[in-house]
C-alpha cells in the first residue's frame, strides 16, 4: 500500500469507527464532547479530502487507473471506428490522451472546496455522516461540492481538450445527435463530458477508500481514532 492510500485509509477511520458504534448502539466515546468528535472527524476529512486529490492531480491520476480512466463517450464509439479506418488512430488515441489529462489538470482545483466544505461540517453532519451507508462520506462531498467544482474544472477542461482538433469533430458530432435527440444533457459535449467524468472519479476514489476502512477499522492503527472514539 502506497503513502497516500493509507493516508485516506487512516482519514476515514474516524467515520468507520464512528458507524460501528452507532449500530451497536453505542455513541461518541464518553470522554470525548460532541465538539471534539466532530473536531477530529472534520481533520481526518480534509487529510483524506487532500490525499485523494493527490493520487488524481498527477500524471497518469486518471490515465494510468484504470478504475477512473475516462473513456470516450458511448455515442462517440462508432464516430471513432470511422476515424481508425480512415487512418486517424493516432488523433483518436489523442483525444482520450487529452481527455484523461484535462481531468488531472483539473482535480488540484477541488482541494480548497473540499477543505471548505469539511470545515463547515456541523455535529449534526457529523452524525448524519456516521450513521449513513457506506458511501455517507462521498454523499457529504459531493452534495456540498458537485456543482461549484463543476464550474471551475470546465474552464480547465475545456483548455486541455481544445489542445486535440479531433475535440471540435467529435463535438460536431455530438451537436447533431443531439438535434436528432439522441443525446441529453452533458453529454452533448467533450468538455462537460469529461467535467462530470472528473468529478466521478474523485469521489469514486474517497468512496473506494472509505469502504476498504469500514471493512477493518481498527487495522490502520490510527491514534486519532483511538483518541476521538476510543472507550
Amino acid at each position: 500500500m502506497s503513502f497516500r492510500s493509507a493516508a485516506v485509509l487512516v482519514s476515514i477511520a474516524v467515520l468507520a469507527a464512528a458507524g460501528a458504534l452507532l449500530a451497536s448502539g453505542g455513541g461518541w466515546a464518553a470522554s470525548v464532547s460532541d465538539a471534539d468528535a466532530a473536531s477530529g472527524m472534520r481533520a481526518a476529512l480534509e487529510r483524506g479530502a487532500g490525499a485523494a486529490v493527490d493520487l488524481l492531480g498527477r500524471k497518469d491520476g486518471f490515465l494510468g487507473n484504470p478504475k477512473v480512466r475516462i473513456p470516450l463517450p458511448g455515442y462517440l464509439k462508432d464516430a471513432a471506428k470511422l476515424a481508425k479506418y480512415t487512418g486517424q488512430q493516432k488523433q483518436v488515441d489523442e483525444l482520450v490522451t487529452a481527455m484523461n489529462r484535462a481531468a488531472e489538470a483539473a482535480v488540484p482545483q477541488a482541494r480548497a472546496l473540499l477543505v471548505s466544505a469539511v470545515k463547515s461540517m456541523s455535529v449534526d453532519d457529523a452524525r448524519r455522516i456516521v450513521s449513513g451507508g457506506n458511501d455517507s462520506v462521498t454523499k457529504f462531498f459531493a452534495a456540498k461540492t458537485r456543482k461549484p467544482l463543476g464550474e471551475k474544472f470546465l474552464p480547465i477542461v475545456t483548455r486541455e481538450t481544445e489542445k486535440v482538433d479531433l475535440a471540435a469533430r467529435f463535438n460536431a458530432v455530438a451537436g447533431k445527435a443531439a438535434g436528432m435527440g439522441l443525446v441529453k444533457g452533458d453529454d452533448a459535449s467533450i468538455e462537460r463530458y469529461v467535467t462530470g467524468k472528473a468529478l466521478d472519479g474523485l469521489y469514486f476514489m474517497i468512496a473506494e477508500e472509505e469502504k476498504k476502512i469500514r471493512r477493518d477499522p481498527i487495522g490502520t492503527g490510527s491514534a486519532l481514532l483511538a483518541k476521538v472514539f476510543g472507550k
